[in-house]
């Protein structure tokens, strides 16, 4: 006969075991979790004291083969630390991408879960700039631009769509000029969406452009803009990538998602630190102090850049959601 001693040692252990947690079990728990309210809750806390975001780094491999970018952070608010590996793996034709995070307890020191972080990625750094745009862009913005057509620019569209009474949202990318499917499967998404021949017709009269590309070099110039609008760009693995000029910096209001390590990591700030007399201390405040109202907001006389790098806070504070759905789920089943 089996002791309540030893069900209760066995939950406790089966508890503490942690978990690993595959893409599908991901995709499945997506729209259960308040990816928005995580990252504001970790802003916040990085804020108050409550978190630390150290630099995230670059590590080359051998003979050209490819890279990892390792993604840290210390969650304290909820005792929580880990790490995300972000592979690049270079091979013929497209190059391997992957990404898994572990997440580690302050208590223990044990970790407590290892997940494919792919989709959480994408939600994450969607989840990012909508925080950007509900405090940068104008209250009255009615255009939205989308340059880009993967998964992370639809996950974009997902979440700003509401932020806003968004009277047309166009989109550009040069896939939907040739996949007629693709360009009607992403129309069909929201009734506001028109494809849009080129950059320039995509931002025409825009109030928010949101680059959501892997590109390495530029893919707006910020001629194009017709008026003063708030411009978001996000990263990729590529080295120094930038979607606008760097010189640009020098004519834009810049926020980032954290001013202490986002100017050593993002490409467009350090071409323009080094090449064009651009400084960091130019930034006017990042979403930790944007989310604690701790910065002014922007005039909009002129245009507007945010930038994100994609913090090892956000993929901790969306890591930490997905297992606290997680041992909610299993602890009711």
């Amino acid at each position: 006969m089996i002791s309540l001693s030893e069900v209760t040692r066995d939950s406790a252990h089966a508890a503490q075991t942690p978990f690993i947690v595959h893409e599908e079990e991901v995709r499945q728990a997506l729209p259960s979790l308040d990816i928005r309210g995580a990252l504001e809750d970790m802003f916040a806390a990085l804020h108050d004291g409550e978190a630390v975001q150290p630099p995230q780094t670059l590590t080359l491999f051998p003979r050209g083969a490819g890279d990892f970018i390792t993604y840290l952070g210390v969650l304290a608010k909820h005792e929580v630390f880990g790490a995300k590996l972000s592979p690049y793996v270079a091979q013929p034709g497209a190059p391997i991408v992957t990404a898994w995070t572990v997440l580690m307890s302050m208590r223990t020191g044990a970790p407590l879960m290892w997940c494919d972080s792919a989709l959480l990625t994408t939600e994450r750094t969607a989840g990012t700039t909508a925080l950007a745009v509900d405090r940068l862009a104008r209250a009255s913005s009615e255009r939205l631009a989308i340059i880009g057509s993967g998964s992370v620019a639809l996950a974009h569209l997902r979440h700003v769509a509401p932020l806003r009474e968004w009277s047309e949202i166009r989109i550009h990318s040069p896939r939907l000029a040739s996949e007629r499917e693709r360009a009607g499967a992403v129309q069909a998404l929201d009734a506001r969406v028109r494809v849009a021949a080129s950059v320039a017709e995509c931002v025409r009269d825009a109030d928010v452009v949101m680059l959501c590309t892997s590109s390495g070099t530029p893919v707006l110039a910020l001629d194009a803009l017709t008026k003063p609008a708030l411009v978001t760009s996000i990263s990729t693995n590529v080295a120094r990538a930038h979607e606008i000029d760097p010189a640009a910096l020098n004519l834009l209001d810049v926020y980032c998602d954290y001013r202490q390590t986002t100017p050593s990591s993002a490409g467009e700030m350090v071409i323009a630190r080094e090449r064009h007399g651009w400084s960091p201390d130019a930034i006017r405040g990042d979403l930790a102090e944007l989310v604690r109202g701790a910065c002014s907001a922007p005039s909009h006389e002129r245009s507007v850049f945010f930038r994100s790098i994609g913090l090892g806070l956000e993929d901790i504070a969306v890591a930490h959601a997905l297992r606290a759905h997680l041992v909610k789920r299993r602890a009711s089943a």
